[in-house]
């Protein structure tokens, strides 16, 4: 995990993003526990309720569990909820970005898929 305490993102949104990467890369598979508010919070020297607030967002996305006396885990089909939220995120930011700049610079549709086919969109 890495954390970046100059950055304007609040840290507890950098907790939720860094776990839920985790989710999404495989370091936490579905079912497995992740690390406690305790561990992170010595680790990186970041208050407890931070972290605590950074996991809360992943319990209310239903990314994680919590078990009371046990602590928090991965919840089946997390990984490919974020799938799917990265996908959303990308479309309606990211290609749409891309599209509109692809107009303005009168790319058409036949380039574009030619490029995309070439691999050569850098």
């Amino acid at each position: 995990m890495q954390f970046d305490f100059e950055s304007d993102t609040p840290l507890y949104l950098q907790v939720a993003e860094e776990i839920s990467e985790g989710i999404f890369n495989g370091s936490y598979r579905e079912g497995a526990q992740i690390p406690s508010t305790t561990e992170i919070s010595k680790a990186y020297k970041i208050n407890p309720a931070t972290i605590l607030k950074g996991m809360n967002q992943l319990v209310d996305e239903d990314l994680i569990e919590k078990k009371r006396g046990v602590g928090m885990f991965v919840m089946a089909g997390a990984q490919e909820k974020i799938l799917n939220k990265r996908k959303e995120k990308f479309i309606t930011q990211g290609l749409t970005r891309f599209l509109g700049e692809a107009r303005k610079l009168n790319i058409s549709q036949e380039q574009l898929i030619q490029l995309i086919e070439k691999g050569e969109m850098k």
